[in-house]
């Protein structure tokens, strides 16, 4: 949902105040100041559990951090965005601002949860400008298909390499030696 007709800067949008009892998110899409709804529960219970089996990797192999949202991604001075997850390799700690805490700069895996009000950007606007800043991998997760599409950045584009419903196994071009079961995480994703 769009909150105003003006196109704004990230700057703009860091100087920004929100009222206290506001606990929406906001992203800068394409210069515009967007509303993001809480994410419903299969969002979250499919979420962390990709999260954690990302983590897990992470930790094993000491090669990057995983991050989650809602933390400033800033690829440009129009668009910050709060992936679901993504991952920094350690190799380019240096997108993390400490000053600002945020992150500037393109993570090389991005993972976005897919939901009615998000879906649109998520596969448009915000995939586009992944791709465009270098994002060399993507993945597009839909609770309710039990699928993930992975896109791997080929010749500057994304492409799609993977494609997993229900059951599978995710095997990641950007994280060497991480393997994931779709079915796993989606029956994990599950009350009781």
């Amino acid at each position: 949902m769009k909150v105003l007709e003006k196109k704004i800067t990230y700057q703009e949008f860091r100087e920004m105040a929100f009222d206290d009892s506001d606990d929406a998110w906001y992203e800068l899409i394409n210069g515009e100041l967007v509303r993001k709804q809480s994410p419903t529960l299969d969002h979250q219970l499919v979420s962390s559990e990709i999260e954690f089996q990302l983590m897990a990797f992470a930790k094993k192999t000491n090669t990057g951090k995983v991050l989650h949202a809602p933390m400033d991604v800033v690829l440009d001075d129009n668009n910050a965005y709060h992936p679901d997850i993504f991952f920094i390799k350690k190799e380019r700690y240096f997108l993390f601002d400490e000053k600002e805490k945020v992150v500037i700069g393109a993570p090389d895996l991005v993972i976005e949860i897919l939901s009615k009000s998000t879906a649109a950007d998520d596969k448009g606007s915000k995939k586009d400008n992944y791709e465009l800043h270098g994002v060399r991998e993507y993945w597009l997760v839909d609770p309710i298909r039990k699928s993930i599409e992975v896109y791997g950045l080929v010749n500057e584009r994304f492409k799609l390499i993977a494609y997993l419903e229900e059951n599978g196994v995710l095997i990641s071009s950007v994280l060497e030696g991480f393997e994931m079961e779709i079915e796993q995480v989606f029956s994990e994703a599950k009350i009781g």
